[in-house]
């Protein structure tokens, strides 16, 4: 018979700093590259989203 001797909570505990650090540069990322993208193309980028997700716009 196996025994477990760590719980579930105590395994995924490392888990979440690097999944919180990963969401943070991630979202740095996203706002540099925005940052720095002419505003035409942001917008239309932002509006072809939109329509492929099926909200309309205007």
């Amino acid at each position: 018979m196996l025994v477990q001797t760590h719980s579930h909570s105590e395994t995924l505990a490392p888990a979440r700093p690097v999944a919180a650090l990963s969401a943070i540069l991630l979202g740095f990322a996203l706002l540099l590259v925005v940052g720095f993208a002419p505003l035409a193309e942001i917008h239309n980028t932002t509006h072809d989203t939109r329509h492929a997700n099926g909200f309309p716009c205007h």
